[in-house]
């Protein structure tokens, strides 16, 4: 399985995981997430970039799916993790760094 590591804004390196959109995860994984699309032959841009506590829920109601569409996700990056509070930080570290275009 292919992996990437993304870089946060403090530095810091996370190593993710990388699935096809339409990967149905296992129930009761606590995660970071990624939906993010090729640019290039393994260059990627992230659409979106998450937390959860149940990376098996599935996707299709996710409140910014519709922008994950529109804006060409191709593939979900996710690594398990599970304190809330390690999640909720790399995510701001994260969303702080790419700016992707789904996030608010």
């Amino acid at each position: 399985m292919k992996t990437i590591e993304w870089d946060g804004s403090s530095g810091k390196n996370y190593k993710y995981w990388i699935f096809e959109i339409d990967y149905a995860f296992k129930p009761k994984q606590p995660a970071n997430y990624i939906f993010a699309r090729e640019t290039k032959e393994h260059q990627w841009r992230p659409v979106f970039i998450g937390q959860t506590d149940d990376l098996g829920e599935g996707f299709e109601k996710h409140r910014k799916i519709q922008c994950i569409r529109q804006n060409g996700a191709t593939h979900i990056h996710a690594h398990k993790n599970k304190k809330p509070e390690k999640r909720l930080s790399e995510e701001a570290d994260m969303v702080n760094h790419w700016h992707p275009v789904c996030n608010d």
